[in-house]
């Protein structure tokens, strides 16, 4: 499959995929996830993060804002 990166709608416990694609990007570092490997995002963001170390940094960084 050629990579493409997929365009989504985040729900709370799904996702709806609006463009076909083998990937979204972390929303804080960066890095590829592939959508059978998507498990953290953000409904209120529209945003995916790779992992729980990504969703914590996030969240601080939105707390500091405050």
């Amino acid at each position: 499959m050629n990579k493409k990166k997929a365009k989504l709608v985040y729900k709370p416990n799904s996702f709806d995929i609006i463009e076909e694609g083998s990937f979204v990007v972390c929303a804080v570092s960066g890095k590829e996830i592939a959508l059978n490997k998507l498990n953290y995002w953000n409904v209120e963001l529209q945003e995916a993060y790779y992992s729980p170390l990504e969703v914590k940094e996030r969240y601080k960084s939105l707390r500091n804002k405050k």
